[in-house]
């Protein structure tokens, strides 16, 4: 389950459906990584093909993503069976 987020414009489409401050162009991506955070019950759930989940590193340890486009990831922490901090960054 997602319990919480970083970043405001993954949070209102999440919660309202509101895609005005993402790439419209990357919706459906971003929609399937979300429902498969939100259906998971630890990180490794998200080691699927074509997903580039990985564990990140340096100031981020802890952390996990996944690969929307180009540098674009969803990256979120992990804590119980819940992600939490979910973000839509360009960490490269």
């Amino acid at each position: 389950m997602i319990s919480s987020f970083r970043g405001r414009a993954l949070k209102r489409f999440w919660e309202r459906n509101d895609a005005s401050k993402l790439p419209p162009d990357r919706i459906g991506r971003i929609t399937m990584i979300l429902d498969l955070l939100d259906a998971a019950e630890k990180p490794e759930d998200l080691n699927l093909p074509g997903f580039g989940f990985h564990r990140l590193a340096g100031q981020s340890k802890g952390r996990f993503a996944g690969s929307v486009s180009a540098n674009w990831r969803i990256a979120f922490g992990w804590n119980d069976q819940d992600s939490i901090d979910v973000d839509f960054e360009d960490y490269h």
